[in-house]
């Protein structure tokens, strides 16, 4: 009834960073969500990131570590660190604290983001043929060319929710004091909720958690996987969200989404139940010219987006390109802030659950507030929890282990 003054969408940001972080970073709400140079071409990523310069918003690397074209234009990275340790990695693939070290204190990483799993094919690990592994590829993430390059399923610089814990302060003294977190695709409940006791146990807390979902997209994803494993976005950022709250943990610890974000609304969605800002990798695709022609693979990609053939890349004119990345950036936050104000909210963190409706049947709306189960502040941690599958799967959770506890049949 009464719409606000229509904000300035380059307010629309969030500080990451927690009491044991240093270096906290001022993130856009909306950013470039995880793509690895490897996966996509030397153009691809100078696009992305001059975008990012453009626009002064976050560019996350993907896991094949940060190649010279995320450092042409200086736009802010997001180092995302996976199983393989691209980057940082000792001739047997295990993580070397030294070359992290001589990369994470470049002032262009502004985060550090230990990759657990991605939502198309959580726990599975990767590959990238060796076909597509060129001299630039093999330098820029450590490996040997004439061989496939594979990622591992899971990590070896630690096993268990403890051990995360442990690796985490690691990295952000190694980093100089920047903020780090993790990104996964949640799929056993108690997993997540053992990295929570973990956390109350050690006293150690990360600076962000990134959810990704089972929706989230790769080219590389098993198709039985892409259809079957892992929990949808908005499913698992609730679960996550409701339990920092129920731990009191939620005001220490940012979370972002990542999962078919494409637009203003889908921004505004995953605010209003509980994320601090979103990440997308499709939108800014298309943003670059991808017509999802689906040969990712095969090293073809006519538009010069996921290939490494020089002459197929230059379809990809880099200023236009990086144009378009930064227009989708500014537009979208644009339309950000017009919802916004017709809402009556001057800033995306107002976005509550009871700002969504969802139409149940041909006579029946709910709004999300009342539709969604969410944990009170301390819930879990008083023993009186609303709801008996949060109690369940916090009963289940182990801080030494990721498996589950037995608990009695109730």
């Amino acid at each position: 009834m009464r719409p606000a003054p229509l904000s300035d969408p380059s307010s629309f940001r969030v500080t990451v960073g927690g009491p044991q972080c240093s270096q906290p970073y001022a993130a856009s709400v909306f950013n470039i969500s995880a793509m690895s140079f490897g996966s996509l071409s030397a153009n691809a990523i100078r696009a992305l990131n001059q975008g990012a310069k453009l626009g002064n918003f976050a560019h996350d690397t993907g896991e094949g570590s940060i190649s010279p074209y995320h450092r042409e234009h200086g736009g802010d990275l997001t180092w995302e660190l996976g199983s393989g340790y691209f980057g940082c990695r000792t001739s047997d693939g295990r993580f070397d604290p030294e070359r992290f070290a001589t990369q994470a204190q470049n002032p262009q990483v502004r985060m550090i983001e230990i990759k657990m799993s991605q939502g198309a094919k959580p726990g599975h690990g990767g590959i990238l043929p060796k076909h597509k592994v060129t001299k630039e590829i093999a330098e820029t993430r450590g490996i040997m060319m004439g061989e496939d390059c594979v990622s591992p399923s899971r990590h070896s610089a630690f096993s268990t929710p403890l051990e995360m814990m442990h690796f985490i302060p690691q990295l952000r003294e190694l980093s100089g004091g920047k903020p780090v977190g993790f990104k996964f695709c949640l799929g056993h409940p108690w997993e997540f909720m053992g990295i929570a006791k973990a956390m109350l146990e050690t006293g150690i807390l990360p600076d962000f958690i990134v959810v990704d979902g089972k929706e989230g997209g790769t080219g590389a994803a098993p198709v039985e996987f892409t259809d079957h494993i892992g929990v949808p976005m908005r499913e698992g950022l609730l679960f996550v969200h409701n339990t920092l709250v129920g731990l009191n943990l939620r005001d220490k610890i940012k979370l972002g989404a990542s999962g078919k974000i494409v637009s203003a609304f889908d921004i505004a969605s995953v605010l209003a139940i509980g994320a601090d800002w979103a990440n997308s990798a499709r939108g800014f695709m298309f943003a670059i010219g991808c017509i999802q022609s689906q040969s990712c693979h095969t090293n073809k990609c006519p538009t010069g987006v996921a290939t490494q053939d020089a002459l197929r890349q230059r379809a990809l004119v880099v200023p236009d390109k990086a144009q378009r990345v930064f227009n989708f950036h500014r537009n979208t936050l644009k339309a950000l802030a017009e919802m916004l104000a017709a809402a009556g909210l001057e800033h995306p963190s107002q976005l509550s659950a009871k700002h969504l409706v969802r139409r149940m049947s041909a006579t029946e709306i709910k709004l999300f507030s009342q539709l969604h189960v969410f944990l009170k502040p301390g819930e879990l941690l008083t023993g009186e929890v609303n709801g008996e599958f949060y109690s369940r799967m916090w009963q289940m959770a182990r801080a030494d282990s990721f498996e589950p506890q037995e608990v009695a049949a109730a």
